[in-house]
């Protein structure tokens, strides 16, 4: 038996290859003749510039950034020499992670840190980036990026707003002039969802609560999306309320793509070309892929229906193990599996299990349920 090792990471637990590693030691506990073939996957969220990196041979540098809230902080980012290429990971500088609980805040947060590593890679004579937006703590449009990059963002008085654009900020904004010389690049967004900018799928109704948002500043927050789109169309050209994805990262892929033509992408179909999965997986009896949690939002571009469409494709059945399961209202956890197109879901976490212990225990977890699997499967 070939069995192809797939997954996305535990948040807060496990990265990628700390769960392949979990499951690829079940698997041989359950079938000690089989053999493996590890991919380690990513959809654009936390750990996609690491992988990507590793796979092209990519340097590893550091740039001083300001994190969500404005504090200095060091932010990693990854040079090929090669093809002039930056892989740059928002959430190194702009990532949720970066707050506690108690200062996540979708009003006051800004995307800054994102633009200051992006000027970083422009200094280095980057003519690409591949910029990986999952994860981020922001809900600002891309309007902190854009300030670190040199745009400047008028208020309806006329003048300049100083301070560090920020959620809070996009309703007061109406004009935006770009700075003398526009970089010149190609920036490659991967999102790790397809969410469109506006409504009810749009950055502030869907990621606003995860950030913070009372459901008073969601809507605040998207008065204020409205008119920062707006304001994009009027002064670029661009209109990019309903592009594709434009909404992931708080709406990061929605300003770059207006004012420096980024092209928003999924995240998980560029990392599963780099990193070679669909040939990976051609020729395997079984694909076993993973993440911390399957739900709603998988279908829109995560890790786990990215590798059973893969699967689909050549006829490889997949199953997926994960911490916790929540199906849509009205769908059973079999018919998510269907909808997803997997062949099961495995919950690996054990009932009742409080949320730090299920975290603690989550590469014991992983190995445990592959093998039970195998050893029933068989």
């Amino acid at each position: 038996m070939k069995i192809l090792i797939a997954p996305d990471k535990f948040k807060d637990a496990l990265d990628a290859q700390g769960v392949a590693e979990a499951l690829a030691a079940g698997v041989r506990q359950a079938c000690p003749s089989a053999e493996i073939v590890v991919c380690p996957m990513a959809d654009g969220g936390e750990g996609t510039g690491r992988l990507l990196a590793e796979a092209a041979a990519a340097q590893q540098r550091t740039g001083r950034v300001r994190d969500p809230l404005g504090r200095e902080r060091d932010a990693r980012w990854w040079w090929d020499e090669q093809t002039a290429t930056a892989i740059i990971e928002m959430a190194e500088a702009s990532g949720l992670n970066l707050l506690t609980e108690a200062e996540r805040d979708a009003t006051r947060t800004t995307s800054y840190g994102t633009g200051q590593l992006i000027r970083a890679a422009i200094d280095a004579g980057a003519r690409n980036v591949t910029l990986c937006v999952g994860g981020s703590a922001t809900v600002d449009g891309g309007a902190g990026c854009l300030q670190a990059l040199g745009w400047e963002l008028i208020d309806q008085t006329g003048e300049c707003i100083r301070e560090l654009a920020a959620g809070g900020t996009l309703e007061r904004i109406s004009e935006i002039k770009p700075p003398e010389r526009v970089p010149r690049l190609n920036i490659e967004v991967l999102c790790d969802v397809d969410n469109p900018l506006l409504g009810p799928r749009g950055a502030a109704a869907v990621f606003g609560p995860q950030k913070g948002a009372s459901p008073a500043q969601v809507r605040a927050l998207e008065a204020g999306m409205r008119n920062w789109a707006a304001v994009l169309a009027k002064h670029t050209g661009h209109e990019v309320s309903d592009l594709r994805g434009a909404g992931a990262a708080g709406g990061l892929p929605a300003g770059l793509a207006a004012a420096l033509g980024a092209k928003p992408t999924r995240g998980f179909d560029e990392v599963a070309r780099r990193l070679g999965l669909p040939a990976k997986l051609a020729g395997c009896d079984l694909c076993l892929t993973a993440e911390g949690c399957i739900d709603e939002q998988t279908v829109g571009g995560k890790v786990i229906a990215g590798v059973a469409e893969l699967g689909r494709q050549v006829g490889v059945p997949v199953v997926a193990l994960v911490g916790d399961v929540r199906p849509p209202a009205g769908q059973t956890v079999v018919q998510l599996a269907r909808t997803v197109g997997l062949r099961e879901i495995v919950v690996v976490t054990p009932p009742n299990t409080p949320t730090e212990a299920a975290l603690a225990a989550a590469a014991d977890n992983l190995r445990t349920a592959v093998r039970r699997f195998l050893q029933r499967a068989d």
